[in-house]
């Protein structure tokens, strides 16, 4: 099992940047790629970037552009970065990571007012 805290969400006016963070630890698969995901209200939980052990992103065709994921690897643990630009109030959600394998975290709410 995996632990993920999710972090760095918060209010922002449309067109702006945020930038959210993810500590994994645990019991992590090695070379496991890494998932952020959004549930925006009332919808369900949707898949928005990968991002592989050597930094392969792929992305939904909605973020595409304005949406960068990074990882930083340690030894028993990884930090997952999401960098937002140009945020659009269809952004709004609670995000969060996951590795496809283990139990959700609490994510973080982002909020983006037109």
């Amino acid at each position: 099992q995996v632990q993920f805290v999710e972090s760095g969400g918060g209010l922002v006016q449309s067109g702006n940047s945020l930038r959210i963070s993810c500590v994994a630890s645990g019991s992590m698969a090695p070379f496991s790629p890494l998932y952020w995901y959004r549930q925006a209200p009332g919808q369900e939980r949707d898949w928005v970037a990968s991002i592989t052990v050597t930094g392969q992103t792929a992305y939904v065709d909605s973020v595409k552009g304005r949406f960068t994921a990074s990882r930083s690897n340690a030894k028993n643990s990884v930090s997952l970065f999401l960098q937002m630009d140009n945020l659009k109030p269809e952004d709004t959600g609670v995000y969060y990571c996951h590795d496809h394998r283990s139990d959700w975290g609490q994510g973080t709410q982002v909020t983006v007012a037109s």
